[in-house]
Formats: C-alpha cells, structure tokens, sequence
C-alpha cells in the first residue's frame, strides 16, 4: 500500500521535481485565442510570458475533466493505494469539483480530496507538506487532516509590476490603469476565502516590498513549513525581495519558484512574492 499524492498544475512544481517527489500533477489547458494549450507540458513558463507580453487578450484555463481525475483514481485504488488530492481554490477553479466528481465515481477506496483555498505558490506549500507526511509514514487521512488545518493559516502575497493585465482583465478601468503608471502604484495581491484579492498598494518596488515585509513580520511564519518566494518571469526582482526581507527578518528557509499561468495571466510578467503557514 502507498499513499499517493494527487495535484495540478497551477501548484506551479516543475514536472521534473513533481516526479523525484513522487506526485502525480495534472494539467490544466491554457487557451490563447483558438489554440490550446497542455500547461506545464508543451507550454513552459517562458514560452508563457512571452506570449502574454505580446497578447490582445488574455488567455483563458479550461479545468481538468472528471474522467481524468477517475482514470487516475481507480488506476490507484485498484493497486491498493491511497490517495490524498489537493487542488487548486475552488472559487478560482471547477477542477477541485471535478476531482470530488471522480470520486463519487469512483465509490470505494480511501480518496481524501482538500480544497486549497489557494493557487500556485500557496498551494505548493501544501503540497511540499504532504510529501514531508508521506514520507514520515502518515496515511492519507491523516495527511488531508493536517492540510484541511494548515489552509487556514496559509498565507500569498503578491506586488504586481505592471497594471496592463489587470486592466485587460477587467479587474481595472483604463483610468486607473493610466494614472497607476504614471505614479508606479504597485498594487499587492493576496489569497482571502479562496479568491485573489487587492491587499493594497504602494509606490514603488521598494515600498511594495516593504509592504510585504511588514505582513510577513507581523504574521510571523512558521519555520516548520515551507516558505517560498516566486515570480513571474522575474527572477533578478524576487532575489531583491528576498535580500531586503532577510535584512529584517531572519528566516532559516526559504525556496524560489515560478509563478505559473493561472497567477500569471493577471499578475502579469514581473510580479515577485512570498507563501508561509503563519504562526499560530
């Protein structure tokens, strides 16, 4: 019996790592106008970017299909494995649906399915824990347990380089968009109740760092877990990020990644932040 350890894509772990870790990552697809897309398998992180850079409109995700989620599922309760499935936000996602779905198909076997409340880099904090469970000998339900409890105090942040995408996206008015540019306003994004919100704003790298400083000092993150830094397309800025917070705050961890198309597509290229289990 193994416990098996079920993701997607938007977690953002390269597939390489994803299989010296022994988890299982399925795709969304991403859609650039009429073409489609397998993400993170013919489409990787620069080919993204550069696509966004020169894009009219911005791509869109189509989630992973239920029968997907079952082929999987039954390939591994028939073997006699467990399974724990963590996926993407379902407020941000129909995929999480579409794995609980599958297992109603399914109907037998131990299938633990968690709902992030979270994307990309917050969900690879998850799913580093669950790895770190596994291989200290936890069975599935235990391990969904512990995730289900570790979300709550899961923490994003993310200061957005340019507004270009989130005004194509709809999500701010030409006007605004404008006049953020002119003043280098940098807005910050954060996870809350599953979806991406506006956390505020700044002037400037420097400050829009700062601000991010000030959370993660106030929050205190718990150096039992994971803590990661990650960018979209932007490596030089996050390094920068993480030198200005090691200067003022001691942390003993800390990995980078790269943020993926679901963030990304909004977020644009350039955005730099950081994912903690904050303190209880």
């Amino acid at each position: 019996m193994a416990v098996r350890i079920i993701t997607d894509s938007t977690c953002d772990i390269p597939i390489s790592e994803a299989e010296a870790l022994g988890i299982d990552i399925v795709p969304l697809k991403v859609l650039f106008g009429e073409r489609e897309y397998i993400d993170g398998v013919d489409l990787s992180n620069e080919e993204f970017y550069a696509m966004l850079r020169s894009a009219e409109k911005l791509p869109s995700t189509v989630q992973v299909n239920p029968d997907r989620f079952e082929e999987l599922f039954r390939r591994y309760i028939d073997a006699g494995d467990e399974i724990v499935g963590v996926f993407i936000s379902a407020e941000l996602s129909g995929t999480y649906q579409s794995a609980v779905i599958a297992k109603a198909s399914v109907s037998s076997g131990e299938i633990h399915l968690v709902d992030s409340r979270n994307v990309s880099f917050g969900l690879a904090v998850l799913v580093y824990e669950a790895v770190k469970r596994r291989d200290a000998g936890d069975r599935a339900a235990a391990i969904a347990a512990h995730l289900e409890e570790l979300k709550d105090r899961l923490r994003l942040y993310g200061a957005v380089n340019t507004l270009k995408y989130l005004k194509m996206g709809g999500r701010l008015s030409a006007s605004s968009a404008i006049i953020g540019g002119l003043l280098s306003i940098k807005p910050i994004v954060a996870i809350e109740n599953g979806k991406v919100i506006a956390a505020g704003k700044a002037r400037g790298d420097t400050a829009a760092y700062q601000w991010m400083i000030e959370r993660v000092k106030e929050e205190e993150p718990d150096p039992a877990y994971e803590i990661i830094f990650a960018h979209s397309d932007a490596a030089g800025a996050c390094a920068a990020f993480e030198a200005q917070l090691r200067k003022v705050y001691p942390l003993e961890k800390g990995r980078v990644m790269k943020i993926g198309s679901v963030v990304g597509t909004h977020a644009g290229p350039g955005c730099v932040g950081i994912s903690y289990i904050r303190r209880k």
